[in-house]
């Protein structure tokens, strides 16, 4: 699903913005999961079908007072969304965060146009734009 999710984004915004290749995304699941550093929630319908996942990694920080938990994937497939299930798998995320402790949950969404369904997902569940802009540079 993970890559379902990174093409999907991909087609949104017209760019190949990820690399992705199912073996090695495989194996570098199973070594963060097994690290603990990686934590995964599977929607699975009646039918034993897999709807969707929600990814989450602990980080720690001052200005969060602590533990937190950020989102790092979350993904309902095309024929299973506006069934609450994204809403069930942040739900199970906040059961899990408060589990462990965590002051909060974080997420990153782009700042585009194509986005903006998934901000306003976000913000019914309770999420606030704290401002700022995600960076990155490559080591």
């Amino acid at each position: 699903m993970v890559g379902e999710l990174l093409h999907e984004i991909m087609s949104a915004i017209g760019m190949q913005a990820f690399n992705f290749n199912l073996h090695e995304t495989s194996a570098k699941l199973k070594d963060f999961i097994d690290r603990e550093k990686y934590f995964v929630f599977i929607a699975i319908g009646g039918n034993t079908s897999q709807m969707g996942f929600i990814a989450l990694y602990e980080s720690y920080a001052l200005y969060a007072e602590g533990a937190f938990g950020t989102i790092a994937e979350l993904f309902v497939r095309p024929g299973y969304r506006s069934q609450d299930i994204g809403q069930r798998l942040i739900e199970q995320a906040k059961l899990f965060g408060n589990s462990r402790g965590w002051k909060r949950l974080e997420v990153t969404t782009p700042p585009l146009p194509q986005f903006d369904r998934t901000l306003a997902f976000y913000e019914k569940e309770g999420f606030a734009i704290t401002g700022g802009r995600k960076l990155k540079v490559a080591l």
